[in-house]
């Protein structure tokens, strides 16, 4: 099948890294996986959630897509007096994902807040909030460790995530809007720099999937995120 953007099939949408774009933030970065848009900044507090271990650190994400991000307006979750359940199950993935990335006891006794919101939605919007809040996430540590306040780097790889998906039969790698819309199978997929898994999440939208399919998915999201760690590694390293 031809894709609509008329990229291969084991091919990732182009990938921009804007850091710095948030001024106030202790870090930030504003990601573009083609179409969508994904504003990440990481804010630093010197206390932790009552049930973070003493001497232990805490890294944790709130996600939420502005009214227009999308084709149609949608209503502000403050509008309706609770978060909605997309949102929540959301920044709950991106929370555990950074986390898997770091060293608790090195970060201290602070939080870490990761925000990540959705300026232009075109499907991805979960992994690439992954992938960007990681960037924020580092440079975060990369100033606390440069002002003195951090005495060793905690962060103990890099994390980056992608989603893949069945369309019209055909594993597709990295799924915009129009692809993701009607996909039998939907896979989002969070990686670490080893090559490990840190989350999974796979449903059979259209029609249930098999094991070869399953596994068909992970190899093209390793591919991907492979890429998008490349990326981080350049725009961090270099």
């Amino acid at each position: 099948m031809e894709r609509i953007d008329q990229r291969a099939y084991d091919a990732l949408r182009p990938v921009k890294l804007t850091p710095g774009f948030a001024e106030f933030a202790e870090g930030s970065v504003l990601i573009e996986c083609g179409h969508t848009k994904v504003l990440c900044c990481a804010s630093v507090e010197e206390r932790t959630p009552p049930h973070v271990p003493e001497g232990e650190g805490w890294v944790t994400a709130e996600y939420s897509m502005l009214p227009r991000a999308n084709r149609e307006r949608s209503r502000r979750d403050v509008s309706k007096l609770k978060l909605s359940p997309r949102s929540a199950e959301i920044q709950r993935l991106v929370g555990r994902s950074l986390r898997a990335a770091v060293d608790l006891k090195k970060l201290g006794e602070r939080t870490i807040t990761i925000d990540c919101d959705v300026l232009q939605g075109d499907g991805g919007t979960r992994t690439a909030s992954v992938t960007g809040g990681y960037i924020a996430l580092a440079l975060a540590c990369r100033r606390l460790v440069k002002e003195g306040v951090l005495l060793q780097w905690p962060l103990k790889g890099y994390v980056a995530g992608v989603s893949a998906g069945i369309v019209d039969d055909r594993a597709l790698l990295d799924l915009c809007y129009d692809e993701d819309s009607h996909a039998m199978v939907d896979l989002n997929c969070v990686m670490n720099d080893a090559g490990e898994l840190i989350e999974l999440q796979g449903t059979g939208e259209g029609r249930a999937f098999t094991f070869s399919e399953q596994q068909e998915l992970v190899r093209l999201c390793a591919k991907g995120v492979g890429e998008l760690i490349a990326l981080q590694k350049k725009l961090l390293e270099g």
